[in-house]
């Protein structure tokens, strides 16, 4: 399957998850859910057969190309908060990652994400973050001394539990917002940083419900990343 065709399985999806969202029937909508999930994240992660877009950034970064730079995302939303508008790949997937394992975790779940300082020592990452507020010469430095191997251990353990949160959520949470603290526990738990191109992004995930989280951090989100990437690796 060539690039455009995944991308529109991918979009036709989410458009189908979106419309369902606004319905009431919750098998439907966790179904969809974890089929788009599946779509943008690596195989491994729902034990899918064959390779999805996530496959082909990771296995280009594990190849030696995870300081490649390639611009940050597609879409022009957010970007004038942004440090760099161009990162080195491998920042695409720590970025993406982080902000599904702090979301489904701490606002999903209301328990606690995976990342912590054993994983921080593995990765070997000089941040906590979500590398945000990140500027040119300090994501290319940050890049260099990533354990690429240990990030992709930490992507698809991030996969497998927002799997199992996805598949365990109510029609009730799904619809309803969360409490401001729950959203302020990623500040003081070093998800984001106090610069505001990092925690504008509370108020954002502090605006949505838990539906509207399924749909950008978890699904869409990748998607506003991945294709920078995949349009450096297939042209």
């Amino acid at each position: 399957m060539n690039k455009e065709a995944m991308y529109k399985e991918i979009n036709d999806k989410y458009e189908e998850l979106k419309s369902a969202l606004e319905g009431d029937d919750l098998d439907k909508i966790r179904e969809l859910t974890l089929e788009l999930h599946a779509m943008v994240h690596p195989a491994e992660v729902s034990g899918r057969t064959d390779k999805t877009v996530a496959d082909i950034v990771l296995d280009y970064v594990l190849e030696g190309h995870q300081n490649e730079l390639v611009p940050r995302e597609t879409w022009d939303t957010d970007l004038h908060y942004a440090g760099t508008k161009t990162v080195p790949i491998c920042w695409q997937l720590w970025h993406t990652y982080r902000i599904e394992d702090l979301v489904s975790n701490i606002l999903m779940a209301n328990g606690h994400q995976i990342f912590n300082d054993e994983w921080l020592k593995k990765i070997n990452s000089s941040i906590t973050d979500t590398g945000n507020a990140l500027e040119l010469d300090e994501v290319i430095a940050w890049a260099k001394d990533i354990n690429v191997q240990e990030l992709k251990n930490y992507m698809i353990a991030v996969g497998k539990n927002t799997r199992q949160i996805l598949s365990k959520l109510t029609l009730e949470q799904i619809k309803s917002m969360v409490p401001e603290e729950w959203v302020m526990r990623i500040l003081e738990e070093g998800g984001v940083t106090t610069d505001f191109r990092s925690v504008w992004l509370l108020v954002f995930w502090g605006r949505l419900t838990i539906g509207g989280m399924i749909l950008t951090p978890m699904t869409s989100h990748h998607m506003m990343h991945l294709p920078t990437s995949i349009d450096k690796i297939l042209g």
